[in-house]
């Protein structure tokens, strides 16, 4: 990405984005992976579906819970992030992987077909999500759990050095007004309030600040913010192109604070909430 607007954001350019960070992405990404996995308690022989998959976890990591006996669905609208968890699962011999391209709102499943659902920063972006959460209790058994990460408050310290100081920069509303932007279940309660409404009993929720590193140096993180951060294209497009060389080294230097060795340490505060079918 040049000192320029970032490109607009389509299917070929997330293709584009994804497949050149999913290596670091996926590092970073890993203890908020681990976390979601150790708090759903997969157990072998499991059916597990995993909403708003991507380019596949936590699916990938519970395939190797569940073993052979079990099996795990990934489900996402995108079939192009979905290849590349179909090619990731496949590099990993777990033959129990499969994709299925649907949105989350109708799924073309079978009901009570699943002993467990997970959903890793996916449940924040769905256009109605009461509908889209009665829709995954349906696939449900009774009595299996769904669990979710989301994002916690946007005062921390992966977006107060990214999109906070785009922001800066650009003015207006950081996400468009009434969208579905990343933040939306940072209130304490309110995810665990909305699993209620939907009809998953037993709701509960906890926020844990967990490890979110990036191995490399600041200008990959904010390109790599830039390129993935979706519910932001539109702040982003606001930029003028003299503005960027000003925000990457406003950037940088925020994101340098952070180092420890090789590494960009933040931490991410994320919210971990289940409810029961």
């Amino acid at each position: 990405m040049s000192a320029s607007n970032p490109a607009p954001w389509g299917s070929s350019f997330r293709l584009v984005a994804a497949e050149k960070w999913k290596a670091k992405s996926a590092a970073m990404g890993r203890a908020v992976t681990d976390a979601l996995v150790a708090y759903s308690r997969p157990l072998p022989g499991m059916r597990v579906i995993d909403l708003a998959s991507g380019t596949g976890e936590p699916g990938i990591s519970l395939a190797a819970h569940v073993g052979p006996q079990g099996s795990v669905t990934a489900v996402d609208q995108s079939s192009d992030l979905l290849a590349i968890a179909a090619e990731r699962a496949r590099n990993k011999k777990l033959p129990n992987f499969t994709t299925q391209q649907a949105d989350a709102h109708q799924l073309p499943l079978a009901e009570r077909t699943f002993d467990l659902a997970t959903c890793r920063f996916g449940v924040m972006f769905f256009s109605d999500v009461e509908r889209a959460l009665a829709e995954l209790r349906r696939v449900l058994k009774p009595g299996a759990r769904a669990c979710f990460a989301a994002w916690g408050s946007m005062e921390q310290p992966y977006w107060q050095t990214t999109m906070k100081i785009v922001h800066q920069h650009a003015g207006g509303a950081m996400l468009p007004p009434g969208s579905s932007g990343p933040f939306r279940f940072s209130a304490a309660g309110s995810l665990s309030k909305m699993l209620s409404t939907a009809g998953f009993q037993d709701a509960e929720e906890s926020t844990q600040n967990l490890p979110w590193a990036w191995p490399g140096d600041a200008e990959e993180v904010f390109e790599y913010s830039c390129a993935v951060s979706a519910p932001f294209r539109p702040m982003l497009e606001r930029v003028p192109a003299g503005q960027w060389p000003v925000i990457r080294a406003q950037a940088k230097a925020a994101i340098e604070r952070y180092r420890v060795a090789g590494e960009i340490r933040f931490g991410a505060d994320v919210v971990l909430a289940s409810g029961k079918a």
